[in-house]
């Protein structure tokens, strides 16, 4: 693994710490108890991808807290660059989480097809 994908990695491990501590620190109430899943920064660290738990949100209530969270964002960066003592601060792109019910999904495919087979 060479320095730049270790340093990557880190950086993915501090904010997937820090997001939810600054996340707690907002006066918003349905932003407090987000769950981050994870934290994707890409190549020079300049985007980084937070990962949301669904929970039970429907898509209106999805759509809404995307839309607080990029108001939240520069809050955010703040919050990580401070306890980090960080001079900048991978933007913040935020998404909910699809890919375990993907993940379930193609595990039901794969299950229909051992039936069918095993079927025939």
């Amino acid at each position: 693994m060479n320095p730049a994908e270790i340093k990557k990695l880190r950086t993915e491990s501090i904010l997937k710490e820090l997001i939810p501590e600054a996340l707690a620190n907002l006066d918003d109430e349905n932003l407090k108890n987000l769950c981050v899943v994870d934290v994707e920064c890409k190549k020079g660290r300049y985007d980084a991808f937070v990962y949301l738990d669904k929970m039970f949100f429907n898509a209106h209530e999805q759509e809404k807290i995307l839309n607080a969270l990029k108001k939240a964002s520069r809050a955010l960066q703040n919050y990580c660059m401070s306890e980090q003592g960080w001079y900048r601060c991978p933007n913040f792109h935020f998404k909910f989480d699809d890919r375990l019910e993907y993940q379930n999904h193609m595990d039901a495919l794969f299950e229909k097809i051992k039936k069918e087979k095993n079927e025939s």
